[in-house]
């Protein structure tokens, strides 16, 4: 008896993820409310983004975006109520990021055209190939004057700052995609969470060895959270991304131009 009640509430849930325009949602669990200068862990911060969401997606598009500067700069544009603002430094915690790639067949593309191939984690391209088996990954493949890669490649953080609940978008250009990994693997080998520390990113001035001046990305720890607060910015960062993840749309990707 109890094997054909358990066959039929199976039965039953199949049915209705199979009914057009089901949605079956996964229990959260509760997160409680700690001790902290991140609003985002001290109310229910989720509750709010899923009652303002009224089952919408939270796409990428919603978010703000602070892209690298242009000419060597060393200030941040970052979008605000009032329009961009110039910020020396972007301060946070890193819930999570995403290593996205993508390749334009034209040399010189319109700003938001698709790109021919694209790969959401640099490894495995939409169409199941091996980026680094890839010719458009090889370094002077761009133009066969520069050392460049015909395949742009970078990170996008999600940096979740003390006053605000939705994480600030930071995408971290080729030139310093290196830089972020060492800094998340010196974390690794002193088993710290990348969402356990309050990470303080700045820029610095390079020039490439054509003499184009540009910006490089530093990263820094500056502060280490409490167990109790890194736990709740683990939990939150875990939930959170499950949200963003739903919307099941392409990753956020190098720009075309």
């Amino acid at each position: 008896m109890e094997n054909k009640n358990l066959k039929a509430r199976l039965g039953t849930k199949l049915q209705t993820m199979q009914e057009p325009g089901a949605i079956v949602s996964e229990p959260q669990t509760a997160l409680i409310p700690v001790q902290s200068g991140y609003v985002a862990l001290t109310g229910n911060a989720l509750g709010l983004i899923r009652d303002n969401l009224k089952n919408q997606p939270l796409s990428v598009q919603l978010f703000d975006i602070v892209k690298a500067p242009s000419g060597g700069s060393t200030v941040f544009s970052v979008p605000g109520l009032s329009g961009d603002e110039a910020e020396r430094d972007l301060t946070g915690i890193i819930l999570d990021y995403t290593t996205p790639r993508a390749y334009w067949a034209s040399a010189d593309p319109v700003e938001g055209t698709p790109p021919t191939c694209l790969s959401a984690d640099s490894i495995i391209s939409q169409d199941g190939k091996a980026c680094a088996l890839c010719p458009y990954n090889d370094f002077g493949s761009k133009d066969g004057e520069s050392n460049a890669k015909a395949c742009k490649e970078s990170v996008l953080l999600f940096l979740l700052r003390p006053n605000n609940i939705i994480p600030l978008l930071v995408r971290v250009p080729v030139s310093s995609k290196t830089r972020f990994l060492r800094y998340s693997t010196r974390l690794i080998s002193s088993l710290t969470p990348i969402s356990g520390v309050v990470t303080k990113i700045t820029l610095e001035k390079a020039t490439s060895k054509t003499g184009k001046p540009y910006a490089q990305y530093h990263f820094e720890a500056v502060s280490v959270l409490s167990p109790e607060e890194a736990a709740q910015a683990k939990a939150f960062a875990q939930q959170f991304m499950e949200i963003v993840n739903a919307a099941e749309l392409k990753p956020e990707l190098p720009e075309a131009s």
